[in-house]
């Protein structure tokens, strides 16, 4: 692997309160299973919601050991140093984490709200009935792994929550 690894969390952190849209993967079994989707991040935790059934709530179910990952794209594609077209001006985050369906109405709501108020400053509160409608999930980051490219030169990053040192 080119590079060096960096802790950097207030890097990755910034990159994952900032972008809006991520990829979450799953594994289903023997399949992998990888949906993009709308969240929110705060303090270690990703959260998002989600309809009352479906493929995502089964896969968590069997297995909540997930990775979530964003990226946030720069301008065009660098030319690397022998000329090809292979590089672009990045960022990304990998995080790895154990995620929890809130089944609790009072948590759930908690998290929705939290998650609201990621995405608008000044969201209102949800009402108990839209709270009904829907699930929350929170993932619980337990180590992150991120990359800056800038010019075809990259920065590695990582960070592990001190339940794993």
């Amino acid at each position: 692997m080119q590079g060096k690894f960096v802790d950097s969390t207030q890097e990755m952190e910034k990159l994952l309160s900032e972008e809006r849209v991520g990829y979450l993967g799953m594994s289903a079994g023997n399949a992998p299973y990888v949906l993009p989707l709308t969240y929110g991040y705060l303090k270690g935790k990703i959260m998002f919601h989600c309809a009352l059934e479906g493929t995502k709530l089964d896969i968590i179910r069997k297995n909540p050991n997930v990775c979530f990952t964003v990226s946030r794209h720069f301008g065009e594609m660098v030319p690397h140093p022998q000329g090809a077209q292979c590089h672009v001006n990045s960022d990304s985050v990998i995080c790895y984490g154990e995620a929890r369906i809130m089944e609790d109405i009072t948590e759930r709501r908690e998290v929705l709200n939290r998650f609201n108020h990621c995405l608008q400053q000044h969201a209102r509160e949800i009402t108990a009935e839209e709270v009904e409608k829907c699930y929350a999930v929170e993932i619980s980051v337990k180590e992150m792994t991120g990359r800056t490219e800038r010019e075809a030169k990259c920065t590695f990053w990582k960070h592990e929550t001190s339940e794993n040192v």
